[in-house]
């Protein structure tokens, strides 16, 4: 065996220790023997009718994350939620206003349902519930049930927001798989970082010009379904607007790692414009995936429905940035427009020009930009460094 395997093996059996370590702190042991529970996903819908996800899992739910949690711990739930105890063929029954319906889950304890609330979800509210409950396995007498919240826009909506989040709302640094498997393994919801005034932005979006109460947002991601805790902390944590996640499994089953997600975005998005056919989107990505290509197809998919895509730059080669400017050109020839913006704020402006956010929005998105800090990009690395390096 050469240096480089030895001290390899080293590093791996230093990180099993301090995983294990960090897992009995989080009482994490793992499915076995653990009950049966229902993890719920926002869903989203019309009055008249609506979807409803979830997972059938064992064991208990990684806990909120703490500002002060070391990056063992971090790690430590992070192989929770991928070693999670998927409960296979369960069935859940769905219950809502007027009726209910029993499905039963995939192979990875996913399941989906299709709701026809009667009487129709009340007009006004925007977020409504439904009931889950666990029909198959029983572990006990006692139910388990969940509540899976549904976003339903109101008529008076003047458009919606498809958003990407990684590297669009939240820095990752997915052209760098070293810097996005440190920031994902060993962060938490509390040190991931927004990007500078995203949160002010996407609420100055949701309110629009005050004309309509309401414009939804959906986070179409290729972050796997077991990140959906951490990102719906990480949101709430920051203040951006929630809205429905719709992730991809990396499963056994689905696909183990992330490699092209035109066909999941594409598939996701495609389905939000036509369960509102007559709603506008606006979409947000990056450019360091194909957020630009898949938003180009969008557009000429569904004419006149895309007022705007704005793509923030994170790219730092020179070819794709003038390729996304050689696809802007081709997006405005079909009605629409797209926006290479270096930050927020040039976004923001260019919303405001359009009179889709408020003027006023635009000194609390600069406010919030500027008071933000820039992420302590290497913090978990030299915690790392720190605890495995040798006496």
């Amino acid at each position: 065996m050469s240096d480089w395997q030895k001290g390899f093996a080293r590093f791996m059996d230093r990180v099993d220790t301090k995983i294990d370590e960090q897992r009995r702190r989080l009482g994490a042991t793992g499915g076995a023997g653990k009950a049966a529970r229902i993890e719920a996903y926002r869903g989203y819908g019309t009055p008249e009718r609506a979807f409803v996800r979830g997972r059938v899992l064992r064991g208990s739910p990684v806990p909120a994350a703490d500002a002060a949690d070391s990056v063992w711990l971090n790690l430590a739930a992070m192989v929770q939620r991928f070693e999670s105890d998927e409960v296979p063929h369960a069935r859940v029954r769905v219950v809502f206003a007027g009726g209910e319906r029993t499905v039963t889950a995939d192979d990875e304890g996913y399941f989906e349902c299709e709701v026809d609330p009667r009487p129709p979800f009340a007009p006004g509210a925007i977020w409504h519930e439904v009931v889950l409950e666990l029909v198959e396995p029983r572990d006990s007498d006692e139910p388990v049930r969940a509540l899976a919240h549904v976003l339903v826009p109101p008529a008076g909506s003047a458009f919606g927001v498809i958003s990407d989040l990684d590297d669009t709302v939240i820095r990752t640094g997915v052209a760098s798989k070293l810097r996005m498997a440190r920031t994902v393994l060993f962060g938490n919801a509390r040190t991931r970082a927004p990007f500078p005034g995203v949160g002010a932005f996407y609420r100055a979006l949701q309110h629009g010009t005050g004309a309509a109460p309401f414009n939804p947002i959906f986070y179409v991601s290729s972050s796997p379904w077991n990140l959906h805790d951490l990102l719906s902390e990480f949101l709430s944590l920051q203040k951006i607007p929630l809205g429905p996640l719709l992730l991809r499994d990396w499963g056994l089953s689905g696909e183990v790692l992330p490699t092209s997600n035109e066909q999941h975005k594409m598939s996701a998005i495609q389905r939000i414009m036509e369960h509102f056919p007559t709603l506008p989107f606006i979409l947000v990505g990056d450019t360091s995936q194909e957020d630009p290509e898949i938003y180009s197809r969008v557009v000429h998919t569904y004419p006149n429905r895309i007022p705007a895509v704005y793509i923030r730059n994170v790219e730092a080669r020179p070819e794709r940035v003038e390729a996304i400017r050689a696809l802007a050109a081709e997006v405005e020839k079909a009605g629409s427009a797209l926006v290479l913006a270096d930050d927020t704020l040039a976004a923001a402006e260019h919303a405001v020009s359009r009179g889709w956010i408020a003027p006023a929005a635009l000194a609390e998105i600069r406010a919030e930009a500027d008071a933000s800090t820039q992420p302590r990009a290497s913090a978990a690395g030299e915690e790392v460094n720190e605890e495995l390096s040798t006496e």
